[in-house]
């Protein structure tokens, strides 16, 4: 076989047990790429060969439509080490040459199949020549072995092969495996199997084993024959389009949030056959919140809830995906409606018992649930967030009394039957819980939205206090579990901080796209003062030292990932002087417009300059004294900032950062003839300390709106 020259269609299968379904597409998708990347590199790829990946829930595999049985003849070089040290003065191979060969499989080679060259050092002995193509089998065996060696396994499990003393490890049982160069076995070896060429269909809808013929036809063939649709996009597009189908015959629709697509996706890799029917429940049911609907159905029985198309509230319908395709499909329907009526039951009997109590009752509960051992209950986690949500509020202007009343109600669902049942629920049945009890809106509003990772939409005064409250529970966890050592390293992130931080940020923006923070307001919930005032809601000595300070960075340098579509220097002038974050991206347009402008580059020079100057100057240098000026250069530019200086500085406490820049870039000139003409470090120390002092003042005037000398 591995003689034959022409190209055929390779087919690779290798049949297991359920594999996890969340991880299939990936798994298959690496399979086939692992594969295709090995044969490759040994050339057993036609030009123009294309793989396609396969994965079935208890399969995966690979057809490739352009393989050779033997890669083309290889020319090589071989450098192999100094003349002096391979060949003896009677020009015979010493015994380190010898071994040299053989550790690369040129031991039939002579010394005069050797070639002598120097390498620019010394003269070296170089191994030249043609060798025969890879062939198949070894090829593929290397493919195979790389191919599971590097397959992004979530759980690796070891098992027992057949003969009952060996065992390996991988991510399910593997039972047989296939590879076909067309209509040839290629044996190769995988897991404790031999390649043949028989699979399995379908469990219940096929004869069980069949026999491959081509690897050409493998998918029409594990079609008709074992049922089975091989392909992870093929049986997703299809489910999809049935999905839709029956969707459009309800007159209903699938929804839209992000969940339908992971479901989706999920289905593809349970089913080998898929075929939608549709399930229904007593509407009776519908008077529970549709988000404990939603999530029983999708989470446990994995249906499709379908929504009215024009309101886009739930039904009383559902899809289900099915393994079977069968003629009287009533015995899958009944079955799967009387499986999920305890589901909805429980829902509804969790949701009727946590009415029967107040919500403002389990509150006190909350002292029994440990937050952390070093930060003590969730109650008083909650006693905490309560104060930081005030000190927001009263900043904004907002209710602080609805602040402080969303605050101390928004974790008490923690300890619901709902909650215990669905911990995705927290804060939604919260918030259908502080309805029910005729809490004001925005109190549920702000419950509601807690567990958002990002605010989305401009904070108008209507949703202050849902802001208020999604800030504090934020720089709690980000102080807090900072301030115990539990900072993010590498990947590790357990309790959320990165996400935390960018919430945060997302909270600035919006409130600047709202109104309630403009680019005048230099004052209003600064983050230095907010980290502080957190800091001191914990107990003295629960933090470490200086936690407030590393937050903040912390915080800056999350925003600078996040600004990476942005100029890098621009970015790093601005953020160097960590002004207000809803200023942020107010202050980075008015710092691009500046670095267009032909001043930038001599005053950001400048500014270079005078911050190391100042560097090496004493921290205090005093008042500038204008009797001391002795040159023409340093009057005009002490003039020139006396002019300028006001104005600048009145348009940026307007929030107009590209008009103070552009007043100061009228400042050039005057600073580079101070640098042309003016002597700074001159040995009257008066002289250069009132200098240095007139460079401060400039230097202080230049860096309001950002850090200039950064877009040198």
């Amino acid at each position: 076989m591995a003689s034959q020259p022409q190209t055929r269609p390779l087919l690779v299968e290798l049949l297991t047990e359920e594999l996890p379904p969340k991880a299939l597409q990936r798994l298959g998708q690496s399979f086939a790429e692992t594969l295709r990347t090995t044969l490759e590199q040994h050339h057993l790829l036609a030009d123009g060969c294309t793989v396609r990946p396969l994965a079935t829930p208890r399969r995966l595999a690979a057809v490739f439509d352009a393989v050779l049985g033997q890669a083309p003849e290889q020319h090589y070089t071989e450098k192999l080490m100094p003349v002096k040290i391979g060949l003896t003065a009677d020009r015979e191979m010493t015994p380190a040459l010898v071994k040299k060969l053989q550790a690369k499989g040129l031991e039939s080679l002579g010394v005069d199949d050797l070639i002598i060259e120097s390498d620019g050092k010394q003269d070296t002995l170089y191994a030249r020549g043609v060798a025969a193509g890879e062939t198949l089998q070894a090829g593929l065996q290397k493919a195979l072995d790389q191919a599971i060696t590097q397959l992004p396994i979530p759980k690796v499990m070891r098992y027992q092969l057949a003969d009952g003393v060996s065992s390996v490890r991988f991510v399910r049982p593997a039972h047989r495996l296939i590879a076909l160069w067309g209509s040839d076995v290629v044996p190769v070896e995988a897991l404790g199997l031999q390649a043949g060429r028989t699979t399995e269909g379908h469990r219940f809808m096929s004869e069980g084993v069949l026999e491959i013929t081509t690897a050409e036809g493998y998918e029409n063939q594990l079609l008709e024959e074992g049922k089975v649709v091989a392909g992870f996009e093929t049986r997703r597009a299809d489910i999809l389009q049935q999905l839709q189908k029956q969707a459009d015959t309800r007159g209903a629709t699938l929804g839209n949030d992000p969940e339908v697509e992971a479901l989706l996706d999920e289905v593809t890799a349970l089913v080998e056959h898929p075929t939608v029917y549709t399930g229904e429940f007593d509407p009776d049911f519908l008077r529970v919140p549709p988000e404990c609907l939603i999530l029983t159905m999708r989470l446990n029985q994995k249906y499709f809830p379908l929504f009215e198309p024009d309101t886009g509230k739930l039904t009383h319908r559902f899809l289900i995906v099915s393994n079977m395709r069968v003629a009287n499909p009533s015995h899958i329907i009944e079955g799967n409606q009387r499986v999920v009526r305890p589901r909805l039951a429980d829902a509804q009997f969790f949701f009727d018992t946590d009415r029967s109590m107040r919500l403002e009752e389990r509150v006190a509960q909350l002292a029994s649930s440990v937050y952390h051992n070093k930060l003590g209950s969730v109650l008083q986690r909650v006693e905490r967030i309560r104060r930081i949500a005030v000190h927001i509020a009263t900043q904004l202007g907002a209710d602080a009394a609805a602040a402080d009343r969303a605050a101390l109600l928004a974790k008490a669902d923690l300890n619901s039957n709902m909650v215990g049942e669905f911990p995705e629920l927290q804060g939604i049945m919260g918030a259908y819980y502080a309805e029910g009890d005729g809490e004001a809106p925005e109190v549920v509003e702000a419950i509601r939205n807690q567990y958002r990772i990002r605010l989305e939409a401009p904070v108008t005064t209507s949703s202050q206090v849902a802001a208020a409250l999604f800030m504090a529970d934020r720089l709690e966890v980000l102080v807090g579990i900072w301030g115990i050592g539990l900072v993010p390293t590498g990947e590790r992130d357990p309790y959320g901080l990165r996400r935390a931080a960018l919430g945060l940020i997302s909270a600035y923006e919006q409130l600047a796209a709202g109104g309630l923070l403009t680019l005048n307001d230099h004052q209003t919930l600064r983050l230095d003062d907010l980290l502080a005032f957190t800091a001191s809601t914990f107990e003295p000595g629960t933090l470490a030292e200086g936690t407030a300070q590393a937050v903040a960075g912390f915080i800056y340098e999350r925003y600078r990932n996040q600004l990476a579509g942005h100029d890098r220097n621009v970015v790093d002038a601005v953020l160097s002087i960590t002004p207000p974050l809803h200023q942020v991206l107010g202050r980075i347009q008015a710092c691009a417009a500046f670095a267009q402008r032909p001043e930038a580059d001599s005053l950001a020079a400048a500014n270079k300059r005078i911050t190391n100057l100042l560097k090496k100057a004493d921290s205090d240098l005093g008042t500038v004294d204008s009797a001391l000026y002795t040159e023409a250069a340093e009057k005009a530019l002490a003039a020139c900032i006396e002019e300028l200086s006001p104005v600048a500085r009145q348009q940026f406490e307007a929030g107009d950062f590209s008009a103070s820049l552009a007043t100061l870039a009228g400042s050039r000139a005057a600073v580079d003839a101070f640098f042309n003409d003016v002597m700074i470090m001159v040995d009257d120390l008066a002289v250069r300390r009132n200098r240095l002092a007139l460079l401060e003042m400039l230097h202080r005037n230049m860096n309001q709106v950002a850090d200039i000398s950064r877009l040198a």
